[in-house]
């Protein structure tokens, strides 16, 4: 017996009827076991991920075989294998490995903490140093080394403190607006620019020598680097890092809206307040360790969005970005001003701000468009 198709209705089943058009996606799938998590790989993001590698290993080994001493790759990996002569142990392991460590960590971290801030805010000037929280770790890390004349550990503390203490009072004054737009920016900036104005008072109240070691502190700085810098940090990242991967499909779903987000299950606001501490503890701990760094976290997550013509914050192509400007940069200071000893924050300084004014360019003309 045939049908009997009701005047008026579609001769489509409901079933095919509801279903939409498939959206093609660039990638493939990978599926972990039956009913197990899928991970959609493109191809893209891993190509730009393995050229940021190898470019990360080109400026490493340049790093570490150039300088006063040049070295050659094998009597470098014999010194790593504590099988090199004294010489040869004491610039590798002694010098310059805790320096490259230190910039490799420091890059990472506040690349993927902009990354966090920038997908949290919808914002491209949302990062770390724009809207005050390095400043704000650099007041605490001030006050340790002024007027507590504490340790490393007591200033990586004072740096957390100072921009977890940041943060909270951005968010009160951001309270019941949510944390988009250039609201978030402007009252930023008003911060960073009282908290730069307390790091001026706390160096007029060092003496002399304090005050001059604070104030090139306060520039960013790899110069005199050891493993004390390089363990914290690499401790910081090891634990932080992950934990921001872990979070990164929420903040995919929280770029959505608070609205979508909070229908695909994720608890918004657990997800963004975890988030941004991680975001402040990546910030602060590379604060704490070198000073303030600026230009890497305002632009290597931009950067690396796109290359990989990712939608989502990409955070570990931002992290090797990071990684990849801060040596690099460093390299440049070590080998083209040589014997001058000037600090990163000068170079990287300097590139943020032409980055930024063509930023501000470009979001003027998005706005008028």
């Amino acid at each position: 017996m045939s049908a009997v198709r009701k005047p008026g209705t579609s001769a489509t089943p409901p079933t095919v009827a509801r279903t939409a058009k498939p959206r093609v996606v660039s990638g493939f799938v990978v599926r972990t076991g039956r009913g197990g998590v899928s991970l959609r790989i493109r191809g893209r993001a891993v190509a730009v991920t393995a050229v940021l590698l190898a470019v990360l290993v080109v400026v490493m080994g340049i790093t570490l075989t150039t300088g006063d001493f040049a070295l050659s790759v094998p009597e470098v990996l014999r010194a790593l294998t504590g099988n090199g002569d004294p010489g040869a142990d004491f610039i590798v392991n002694t010098l310059r490995m805790p320096r490259l460590v230190t910039a490799l960590c420091v890059g990472a971290a506040l690349a993927v903490s902009g990354g966090i801030l920038q997908s949290l805010t919808g914002n491209a000037l949302g990062s770390p140093d724009v809207i005050g929280f390095t400043n704000g770790s650099a007041v605490g890390a001030l006050v340790v080394i002024i007027v507590v004349h504490g340790s490393m550990t007591q200033i990586a503390l004072g740096a957390l403190i100072g921009g977890l203490a940041t943060a909270a009072a951005v968010c009160l004054l951001m309270l019941g607006r949510g944390l988009q737009g250039f609201r978030l920016v402007v009252i930023g900036i008003g911060v960073s620019a009282l908290l730069l104005a307390v790091n001026s008072y706390l160096i007029t109240r060092a003496n002399f020598q304090e005050a001059i070691e604070a104030q090139a502190w306060l520039i960013g700085s790899l110069n005199n680097r050891g493993w004390t810098q390089a363990n914290a940090i690499v401790l910081a990242v090891a634990v932080l890092l992950p934990l921001a991967l872990v979070l990164a499909r929420r903040l995919s779903m929280v770029e959505m809206g608070d609205l979508t987000a909070t229908a695909l299950g994720v608890d918004v606001a657990r997800t963004r307040t975890a988030l941004l501490v991680i975001s402040v503890a990546l910030a602060a701990f590379a604060t704490a360790v070198t000073g303030p760094i600026l230009f890497i976290a305002l632009a290597a997550p931009q950067l690396a969005r796109r290359l990989t013509g990712s939608s989502g914050p990409a955070l570990v192509p931002a992290a090797l970005m990071g990684a990849v400007l801060l040596t690099t940069s460093d390299l440049a200071v070590q080998r083209l001003f040589a014997p001058t000893l000037l600090p990163v924050g000068t170079a990287t300084g300097t590139l943020g701000g032409l980055y930024l004014i063509w930023l501000l360019v470009t979001e003027s003309r998005k706005s008028r468009a």
